[in-house]
């Protein structure tokens, strides 16, 4: 397999006051490596040594700490297309999770030392602190490209003395780590045991509206708080919640979040939302929870090109034509029907639409059953970071909850009220331009 480098990114000199510069080691040579062969020379970022992962890119100029403690990311080295990173530095209140979970880190203009008020430590302090291997100096839209061009891959980042192996040996340590496909890292990220947030703790007057159930699959901490501000209480359980868990909260609703890895090893949960369904509870689910209940439903799933990642995200609502600007981090979608409505392969529960698609590549970002109470959506609405056009989801569940608590002669409340069709025309596929880089043509 031939080896083909890049040039590290010229850096200009300046001068660097050492009395406010952050206290870490001096960086050293180091190496991003991809299964293809592709090598990029740069120098250490955050802890020395090896990290290997699937290597994807986000697309959001902000955020930058929310995104590496995203428990989405876990077992992936993340590019950063904004070039300049870490001049905010870190603080202890915008973390989403309680730790970093990407598995390394790949920036091309690291900030010498951060310059913000609220700014506690520098990021390339918190990345050793943690253990993050990462790698600075680097042509990061050059490394962006290529995975565009070429799919999402296996990589490796080396620094320290993990670099001067020869890169016949660093290519192999990266052809020997595992896959993403077939990966389970839900219950690896998920916390151990439940815990509940409370409305009152942020900003509700009066007593909870609803209860909620939500299994954590690497849920980020803004969700259970987005509810809890709309008078929501939240009871967060782990990824091995078993349909009796459910039962003893006696929740208005269960939630299932965000988690990275395959939802085609989801068969516990796909197993409890399908109990859930059965009892007509409504369910809200985002981003693996959108594939979970896709999977719950009967459709399939498959492995995007290269996924979208950022925070600058396309959607449409196709119950109301709008459009909005989202948060997402997935590199999975749902295979199911664009046009129309369809009743589900698992016929029990009835009908099912497309309600939400990407404007960039027409890959699903929502379903709505229009039988039973349960709707979901492919991206973030917490929006931390990123912009609040999906808020509107947190207070559409809030709905479904009322309508289905005041349906007493036994009908279930229909989310959608009517089809797509009838509210507002989806797109003509066949008049209509398509951009293929991020279609089907890697399905599973």
């Amino acid at each position: 397999m031939p080896i083909v480098e890049s040039k590290t990114v010229t850096e200009t000199e300046v001068t660097v006051n050492t009395a406010t510069a952050p206290k870490t080691a001096p960086s050293t040579p180091a190496a991003l490596v991809l299964e293809d062969g592709r090598i990029f020379r740069g120098r250490s970022y955050g802890a020395r040594g090896t990290a290997l992962g699937e290597a994807v890119f986000a697309t959001g100029m902000t955020g930058y700490q929310e995104t590496i403690t995203d428990p989405s990311y876990a077992r992936q080295l993340v590019v950063q297309t904004a070039p300049h990173i870490g001049n905010t530095g870190v603080n202890s209140e915008d973390a989403e999770s309680r730790r970093i979970w990407v598995a390394g880190y790949i920036v091309r203009d690291a900030a010498r030392r951060p310059s913000n008020w609220r700014s506690e430590r520098s990021l390339d302090e918190e990345l050793e602190e943690q253990g993050i291997v990462g790698i600075q100096g680097v042509d990061t839209r050059a490394i962006t490209r290529h995975l565009r061009e070429h799919k999402t891959m296996r990589a490796g980042i080396f620094s320290g003395e993990a670099a001067e192996a020869t890169e016949k040996e660093l290519l192999e340590a990266v052809l020997a780590s595992a896959p993403m496909e077939g990966a389970r890292l839900a219950e690896e990220v998920s916390i151990d045991e439940a815990y509940v947030v409370e409305p009152k703790d942020h900003g509700w007057d009066g007593e909870p509206r609803f209860s909620i159930a939500a299994v954590d699959l690497g849920i980020k901490a803004m969700t259970p708080v987005r509810f809890a501000e709309r008078g929501v209480r939240v009871h967060v359980l782990p990824a091995t919640a078993t349909m009796e868990d459910v039962k003893a909260l006696n929740p208005d609703g269960f939630f299932m979040s965000n988690g990275p890895g395959d939802p085609a090893t989801a068969d516990n949960q796909v197993k409890l939302l399908r109990s859930v369904l059965d009892e007509k509870l409504p369910y809200f689910g985002i981003c693996f929870g959108n594939q979970i209940l896709g999977r719950a439903l009967g459709f399939g799933t498959y492995k995007l090109k290269y996924g979208h990642r950022g925070i600058n995200q396309p959607v449409m609502d196709r119950r109301t034509g709008k459009v909005e600007i989202t948060s997402q981090n997935h590199g999975f979608a749902v295979d199911a029907p664009l046009d129309g409505p369809t009743t589900a392969p698992e016929e029990r529960f009835g009908r099912v639409e497309v309600s939400h698609i990407s404007l960039n590549d027409d890959v699903v970002e929502g379903l709505a059953c229009l039988d039973i109470p349960a709707f979901s959506v492919q991206y973030h609405p917490e929006a931390a970071a990123g912009p609040h056009d999906a808020a509107y989801l947190f207070d559409r569940f809030i709905e479904l909850m009322e309508d289905t608590n005041q349906i007493t002669d036994g009908r279930t409340a229909n989310l959608s009220k009517e089809p797509v069709d009838s509210v507002h025309n989806p797109i003509d596929r066949a008049a209509a331009p398509q951009n293929t880089d991020n279609k089907t043509e890697d399905k599973k």
